[in-house]
């Protein structure tokens, strides 16, 4: 029986492709670099911040550590004073939250973007509708390291094979299967079925709402 779904924030509950696309060429832009097309962020994204930047400048032959250094203060700069900006919730995610919440299931938000912007994009499109909501903190082990996500389960006294673990990139996969959890792709994020399949995802769904018939599933 699942008692607790974890969620990651990026391409799963939250649309931000265009924000990090956004804040990412913004950044650039002021560094001197030309800008990257959007669709290359599906790929630059997932991992957290760090290996973002570090991903948009060796597209750009560019990484160093004094480019890095420059670019990720500004990447952070511009993204904390507008957490919301060119982001919503996936069609369908409120509904989804609001019927797991009538089941009895935990919810929680485990990403690797920074902790301040997942708290401040949470609390404005969902309010307090998450029983738990963490993002990348120091001395903290962030995804695929199980750490946070183990705790959660030690937290709400449920054991990790009654968690599903949903994101949509392979990171997600890894980190639900370090913690020894049930896991879940979704393909409205930044990744496709593929990498779902290679990475040996429990189940792969086309929409939000697919994932109550998971847990109906599992009962």
């Amino acid at each position: 029986m699942i008692k607790l779904c974890i969620f990651d924030l990026d391409g799963t509950v939250l649309d931000t492709l265009s924000a990090i696309a956004y804040f990412g060429n913004n950044a650039l832009k002021k560094c001197g670099f030309p800008v990257i097309s959007d669709e290359h962020y599906n790929y630059f994204a997932g991992d957290g911040r760090i290996i973002l930047v570090h991903r948009m400048l060796d597209f750009l032959g560019a990484d160093t550590p004094e480019n890095y250094e420059k670019v990720s203060k500004l990447y952070d700069f511009e993204y904390e004073k507008a957490p919301n900006f060119k982001t919503k919730p996936f069609p369908d995610i409120p509904n989804l939250l609001e019927k797991l919440k009538a089941m009895g299931i935990k919810i929680a938000v485990l990403s690797n973007k920074p902790d301040n912007v997942t708290q401040d994009a949470i609390k404005i499109f969902f309010g307090d509708s998450f029983d738990f909501v963490q993002g990348a903190v120091n001395n903290v082990r962030s995804k695929p390291e199980p750490d946070t996500a183990l705790k959660i389960c030690r937290d709400f006294g449920i054991l990790p094979s009654e968690t599903l673990f949903v994101g949509d990139t392979n990171v997600d996969i890894e980190t639900g299967k370090n913690a020894k959890m049930k896991t879940c792709g979704v393909l409205w994020g930044f990744r496709d079925k593929a990498e779902f399949l290679r990475c040996g995802a429990d189940f792969i769904v086309d929409r939000p709402l697919d994932i109550l018939k998971i847990i109906q599933n599992e009962k």
